[in-house]
């Protein structure tokens, strides 16, 4: 005859046997400036935003809850490495850099930068060699600032991307460089109606986004990979792309 201690034990085995992985939660860092991959929405205080809707349906396959903390971007690594944080769902180019901190899941979106300009300035930029000797903009943490310094002796580093369209807007530099889908959604709001994006221009840094997770972290990163395939075979990442305005 079985004892009461027994047969619990062998339950505790068995796959889905309790609620602890449903009920799991992890902390994802997003950040508020990101739009439309992750920003804050003013009228519910919440971050929203592609990467965001991406991570909770990551979530929901792969069986665990996400609770999203807004930060700076320049804090995410940092944040996913010292344990403050779970996960990274941002507008994050996987790059070898930033690979040997942190895994990532596999490539969700791919795009490169965007250059903005005022709309005095009616050039048909196509690459750095039209820009000499312009003072530009780009914001701190992403994977334009070093080739960008590599160019341009006058390279100006901002928080955000809406403070580079600024000092653009208000001619305190001459150029901004920044990721194309965030400021095409930026420059699309109106917020910004003297900058114009220059669509002669050709991309030199293009990136994918992917998921950022600890690395060791093995058997998440299988399962949100899992969930991001089946995504995207059944149209969902294509949806959710959509929603936002991405192709």
């Amino acid at each position: 005859m079985f004892s009461r201690r027994f047969v619990v034990a062998a339950l505790a085995g068995l796959p889905f046997a309790g609620p602890a992985l449903a009920e799991q939660t992890l902390k994802v860092g997003s950040t508020p400036t990101g739009i439309p991959f992750t920003f804050l929405d003013t009228k519910t205080n919440t971050i929203k935003g592609v990467m965001v809707d991406i991570v909770q349906e990551v979530g929901k396959r792969a069986g665990f809850a996400v609770t999203i903390e807004p930060m700076a971007f320049s804090a995410l690594i940092a944040s996913l490495t010292s344990g403050k944080i779970d996960l990274i769902s941002a507008a994050m180019y996987i790059t070898p850099p930033r690979q040997q901190q942190i895994d990532f899941s596999d490539p969700i979106y791919t795009y490169g930068e965007g250059l903005f300009v005022t709309k005095k300035d009616t050039k048909d930029y196509t690459g750095f060699a039209d820009m000499k000797g312009m003072s530009v903009g780009v914001q701190v943490g992403t994977a334009y600032v070093e080739p960008l310094k590599k160019v341009f002796s006058d390279v100006k580093i901002y928080d955000t991307i809406p403070d580079i369209l600024r000092d653009v807007s208000a001619g305190r530099i001459q150029a901004g460089f920044a990721d194309y889908p965030i400021v095409a959604y930026n420059l699309q709001q109106g917020g910004f109606p003297e900058v114009r994006l220059v669509k002669s221009y050709k991309p030199t840094i293009s990136g994918s986004l992917g998921i950022g997770i600890h690395k060791g972290k093995e058997d998440t990163l299988k399962k949100i990979n899992t969930a991001l395939a089946a995504m995207k075979s059944d149209g969902t990442t294509k949806k959710i792309l959509g929603k936002w305005g991405l192709e």
